[in-house]
């Protein structure tokens, strides 16, 4: 069968596409802009791209259309598909009818730490010899790419809560038919979609119905959000990870990167890995229940735990130059954004690292843009000596009204090269450069590594 993808290079779709390729069939798609990482892993897999969206790439017509959440009307691809009549489904309908109606889905969801956890429980299940498929928003390091068909029955998918395509409202995550739900933390966010916290609550809870009594949800004790979701009707056993909960943990780095694990107030044994921040920490603790949920021993997974290597974007250390590491983490809410500062901060002072944190943010998701975190921005970057905010003509609100509580700490920029200049000049040994941005960011961290060399 002949499937041609519109959107093929968003992290879900390109997955889509190299799952469908892993079936068998022939693959084509286009995007608005053909861009690595996602286009080199489609060529490799020989998977044709067209750029743009004209009704052209339609002929000859494929045998299925799988239409992209990004697709909208009026794009003229989208409504040569419809004017001819051509089949077409939602990348997650798809995904749902040819791949996971047969299979274990392990899937995780929340607003923060989706593609961590994801990565981290897709790596457990491997290490045990399972062969898990997975399709993650993101590149785990132990696997080199995104999605992959695996073995049966296993399956972990990254379960996001945006819609699904513009003639499936719907939160893509009710497409997946989960058997082990991780739920990890519920915050407002995408509101372009979503008027309120309610709505989400509301997708949350039509996902929680699809899960079967004999499956398991996993969640944090004592999330409110998430505590109404359970509240609305709940027909599946529960475990709960933190302070108080089945699954808790016992620090032995302040950073994290060390910890013990404690599973109904029995020590059960000791992590002790490359990760940082007490997110990460809960993080771990979802997974292994997740993971003794499909069969794996606790023991096992420990042993995992402590060889696993993260996931590219975030908090990924993209080089050291003059003596300054440069990071760059994804985050792109307040809330992720005040977790990994505190992460990298813990992780500095355990090590020794007397330097500061220059922050450099770009406010880059719909929901930056639309102004809904103002009010919380600044506070969220309070753990940084400095903050550097690109700010471009067209952002939409007043960033230096909303970062003035930062005072001298916080300070705009119209043009990325600024940043870079003012790194270059400020920075010191012994200083971490953390970037933040959902986007590729005009490759500020090449820049920064670079102009730091040449400084040097």
């Amino acid at each position: 069968m002949h499937l041609h993808i519109l959107g093929i290079c968003g992290t879900f779709m390109g997955g889509i596409a190299l799952l469908a390729r892993a079936l068998g069939h022939r693959v084509t798609g286009s995007d608005a802009n053909v861009y690595p990482p996602m286009s080199h892993q489609l060529a490799a897999a020989g998977i044709g791209l067209t750029e743009g969206y004209a009704a052209s790439q339609l002929d000859p017509a494929p045998d299925l259309v799988v239409v992209g959440n990004a697709m909208k009307r009026g794009l003229p691809v989208v409504e040569a598909m419809l004017d001819r009549g051509l089949p077409y489904v939602s990348g997650p309908e798809w995904l749902k009818v040819n791949l996971l109606r047969d299979r274990w889905v392990l899937a995780v969801a929340g607003t923060h730490g989706k593609t961590t956890v994801s990565s981290m429980l897709a790596w457990v299940l491997d290490y045990a010899g399972l062969n898990p498929g997975f399709l993650i928003g993101g590149v785990p390091r132990d696997f080199g790419i995104s999605a992959r068909l695996g073995a049966a029955p296993f399956f972990v998918v990254e379960a996001d809560e945006y819609d699904t395509a513009f003639f499936d409202k719907r939160s893509k995550f009710v497409h997946y038919l989960p058997r082990t739900l991780i739920l990890n933390n519920l915050e407002f966010d995408h509101a372009d979609i979503f008027d309120d916290l309610a709505m989400i609550q509301r997708q949350f809870h039509h996902l929680v119905r699809i899960v079967p009594g004999s499956g398991l949800i996993i969640h944090p004790q004592g999330e409110a959000a998430l505590d109404q979701v359970l509240a609305m009707g709940c027909w599946t056993p529960r475990e709960t990870v933190g302070a108080g909960g089945d699954w808790s943990a016992t620090l032995l780095a302040p950073d994290g990167s060390r910890f013990r694990v404690h599973h109904q107030g029995r020590d059960m044994g000791e992590v002790s890995w490359s990760q940082t921040g007490h997110h990460n920490v809960a993080n771990a603790l979802a997974v292994l229940a997740a993971a003794r949920h499909a069969g794996v021993p606790l023991a096992l997974g420990l042993e995992a735990l402590n060889r696993f290597q993260g996931v590219k974007r975030r908090m990924e250390l993209r080089g050291v130059a003059r003596g300054i590491p440069v990071y760059d983490d994804f985050a792109h809410h307040p809330t992720a954004i005040a977790t990994t500062l505190e992460g990298l901060r813990r992780h500095a002072e355990a090590g020794g690292a007397g330097g500061r944190i220059l922050a450099v943010l770009e406010p880059r998701s719909n929901t930056m843009r639309l102004g809904v975190h103002n009010a919380t921005l600044a506070a969220s970057l309070a753990a940084a000596d400095q903050v550097l905010v690109f700010a471009p003509p067209d952002l939409g609100w007043d960033a230096g009204a909303v970062f003035a509580p930062l005072g001298p700490r916080a300070a705009i920029y119209t043009r990325i090269e600024d940043i870079v200049a003012a790194i270059a000049r400020q920075g010191r040994a012994g200083d971490q450069v953390l970037v933040m941005s959902n986007g590729g960011f005009q490759g500020i961290h090449e820049r920064l590594l670079a102009a730091l060399d040449a400084d040097h």
